[in-house]
């Protein structure tokens, strides 16, 4: 029989321009047995961004009835635009014991707690906010005042930093990288993850007690 552990979210929160994304999809690459978590948004597509790989891409009537069908397990709005964890896909992970990694702001992040007692909550921060906005800047995808939105944003997300527990620094991308694969591993490997480990446990010791008792 494998040892198996379960599966649970892992939350991946950051400001934006710290790289969470960029990371989050690098983790599923790496690491076997996780999945990318698809949220549906009202935000236009960007030019290097595909329906249904990167989000889904939906329109405001489209994302109503979402939220009304319950077909989310959050729902923000971010910038404007709406964004939503699809549930499906969360659940499906779940059972399947899979790590689901899900880049989501603050508020979703509480939200997700809320609902799964067992998930993990990493923050990404940038080394610096000068770098912060270098990023941002250099993205290209935002006006001057849309950079200042996010700014603005960013330095209210910071305050929540406490709230996980794990902080991750992207300034280098492969050791971060490296961290939160090193996150996935430990938390695999928790004890109440693992499946009907306390009877597993006391065959080994029985077998072992047989053993120590014929050998006297």
């Amino acid at each position: 029989m494998t040892w198996t552990s379960r599966g649970f979210p892992l939350v991946i929160a950051a400001p934006s321009g710290a790289g969470k994304t960029t990371l989050g999809r690098a983790l599923v690459r790496r690491a076997a047995g996780t999945v990318f978590a698809l949220s549906a948004t009202t935000r236009p597509a960007r030019p290097d961004e595909r329906d249904e790989r990167d989000y889904r891409f939906v329109d405001n009537t489209t994302f109503d009835a979402l939220i009304e069908s319950n077909e989310l397990l959050e729902w923000a709005y971010v910038h404007s635009f709406r964004y939503g964890t699809l549930k499906s896909g969360v659940e499906h992970a779940l059972a399947s014991a899979r790590c689901v990694v899900l880049d989501i702001d603050v508020q979703g992040a509480r939200r997700i707690r809320e609902l799964f007692e067992d998930a993990v909550l990493v923050f990404v921060l940038p080394p610096s906010a000068a770098e912060l906005e270098r990023r941002l800047t250099d993205r290209g995808s935002e006006s001057l005042d849309g950079r200042a939105a996010r700014l603005k944003t960013a330095l209210h997300e910071l305050q929540a930093v406490g709230e996980f527990e794990y902080v991750v620094i992207n300034d280098d991308f492969d050791k971060a990288l490296d961290a939160l694969n090193a996150v996935v591993v430990a938390e695999r490997h928790r004890r109440t993850r693992f499946v009907a480990l306390d009877g597993r446990v006391r065959r080994m010791e029985r077998k072992l007690a047989t053993m120590i008792g014929g050998t006297e």
